[in-house]
């Protein structure tokens, strides 16, 4: 019994001391894009020189549409406990679902997103028609 109690209290232990070094690592979490600056800032770490003029949050905070002064427009979503981004082009699949904008990059590795915009999907939805890029 003692043998077992001794198993039960280092299994314990350890697996609070890998929860605490999780913790103090910063590993996991839950990562979500709070405000329009924090989306700026991820549109820079993805393209550096892409200074974003109009933002568009995801209600719940995982993804967001961006567009600048040329008319480019990137998508910025979350990948596990961090975020990626693409500069979108016209070879872009995008579904309008009242409130709901999905959209398909054709990036396997990227996937699609569907974000919740909002009374705003409609406007976003309609400017994706106008990006640049490779004819659809």
């Amino acid at each position: 019994m003692t043998g077992l109690l001794f198993k039960l209290a280092i299994s314990l232990t350890s697996i609070l001391a890998l929860a605490g070094t999780a913790r103090w690592l910063k590993l996991g979490g839950d990562a979500r894009i709070r405000d329009e600056d924090e989306a700026r800032r991820l549109a820079r770490e993805v393209e550096c020189d892409f200074e974003a003029e109009a933002v568009v949050l995801d209600r719940a905070g995982m993804g967001a549409l961006l567009r600048d002064a040329q008319g480019r427009q990137m998508l910025i979503r979350r990948h596990g406990a961090h975020f990626v981004g693409r500069l979108l082009d016209r070879t872009i699949e995008a579904r309008l679902d009242r409130n709901f904008l999905t959209i398909g990059t054709g990036e396997a590795s990227f996937g699609s997103v569907t974000l919740d915009l909002g009374p705003q999907a409609q406007y976003w939805a309609a400017g994706l028609r106008h990006l640049p890029g490779a004819v659809s």
